[in-house]
């Protein structure tokens, strides 16, 4: 696993580094039951605050993209079941919404674009 934080980068530390293994999980860098550095570990080496990459780790299992197993440790979940079961339950909720806005169909759809456009533009 090989992270690189940018001190000069806007995004905080915690938020690359959540990003970064985030993403060699997605790509299968990172293989589902890949055991994940100690939080103390990783900060260690990549000279952060203890509490920046516990926060990072925080969000990642909120995600589904990693698992802790208390003293066994952090691995890389099987996200893949867990990030559609979330989308599609944000989907239907973003559905019931928009439709008591009384937005037609393709109105929605149009401002699902936007914001995927938005967030995949980064």
């Amino acid at each position: 696993m090989t992270l690189k934080i940018h001190i000069d980068d806007s995004a905080p530390p915690y938020e690359q580094v959540r990003a970064q293994i985030s993403e060699q999980a997605r790509s299968g860098v990172l293989p589902v039951g890949y055991r994940l550095p100690t939080v103390r570990g990783l900060a260690e080496s990549l000279g952060l605050a203890a509490n920046t990459v516990a926060k990072a780790y925080r969000a990642l299992e909120t995600d589904g993209v990693i698992e802790t197993r208390g003293r066994h440790g952090t691995f890389v979940a099987a996200a893949g079941s867990a990030a559609e079961r979330e989308a599609a339950s944000a989907a239907q909720a973003y559905a019931e919404r928009v439709r008591r806005l009384g937005l037609g169909e393709g109105a929605a759809l149009d401002a699902v674009r936007d914001a995927l456009r938005a967030a995949y533009a980064e």
